[in-house]
């Protein structure tokens, strides 16, 4: 054929605007519809219906270095071991609470945002902002602290570092009494929590004692695992008629 097209490519232009992703379409450095094909028909380019093209291809060996990536190590929350720090060292604290023959330092606004009961009886209607000493009956001191203990950490207290000091006698029975504190206070999460721990315990010895605190407590997935368990033959072969349900806490002060 007769006659020059020249082309021009990018190849020969500054980066500056960034690199050219190539898209699904097909788009690509150069110019995709470079001539008519009307007009290339008519044109001296053509020899025998064949068209000769001489490219030349360009590499592009620069490359724009992008921002690296630092991977940023985030430490989790301590805001549990920061209140708990308040708890066991006593700063700021503005209520004592007697139970028995201990006393516990606490802070009433922290007591509050995390208990409902606690709310009313400092800050509600009939409530008293300025009381600084609390007794509370019917509850065992080392109850209490790992009530207290939940409250300013949010984890589940260690029982079984608190039963070295507890005049009951198993982890178990101090989780259940637990549950109850739990319940009176309206910590909800420590419930079900105190409820879990139970369901992972029952034994065809506990599971009478543990049958009466569900239905005390309004516990509907722990009662249905004692049910459940009862219902197998093989899981009562030596435990203990039913007892009549008494609260728990009715035998601290015997």
């Amino acid at each position: 054929g007769k006659g020059k097209h020249k082309v021009q490519s990018h190849f020969n232009r500054a980066m500056e605007s960034g690199p050219y992703t190539l898209k699904w379409r097909g788009s690509m450095w150069g110019y995709k519809r470079f001539f008519r094909r009307t007009a290339l028909e008519t044109s001296d380019y053509l020899k025998d219906d064949c068209l000769t093209l001489n490219c030349t291809v360009g590499v592009v060996t620069t490359r724009i270095e992008a921002a690296r990536q630092l991977s940023i190590l985030v430490p989790p929350s301590d805001i549990g071991q920061c209140l708990n720090t308040l708890l066991e060292t006593g700063i700021g604290s503005d209520i004592i609470f007697e139970v028995e023959d201990e006393s516990f330092r606490a802070h009433k606004l922290i007591l509050a945002a995390r208990s409902p009961v606690f709310r009313a009886q400092f800050y509600g209607l009939i409530g008293d902002p300025n009381m600084d000493r609390v007794v509370v009956e019917d509850m065992e001191p080392s109850v209490f602290k790992a009530m207290l203990q939940y409250i300013y950490s949010d984890v589940f207290p260690d029982v079984h570092e608190l039963t070295g000091s507890l005049s009951m006698c198993t982890s178990t029975i101090l989780v259940e009494h637990l549950l109850a504190a739990a319940d009176r206070y309206g910590l909800d999460r420590l419930k079900i929590l105190c409820e879990e721990k139970l369901c992972e315990e029952i034994t065809a010895d506990t599971v009478a004692a543990t049958l009466c605190l569900a239905e005390q407590h309004h516990c509907t997935h722990l009662k249905s695992v004692c049910l459940n368990f009862t219902a197998a033959p093989r899981n009562l072969g030596g435990a203990p008629p039913f007892p009549s349900c008494r609260p728990v806490g009715d035998d601290q002060n015997g």
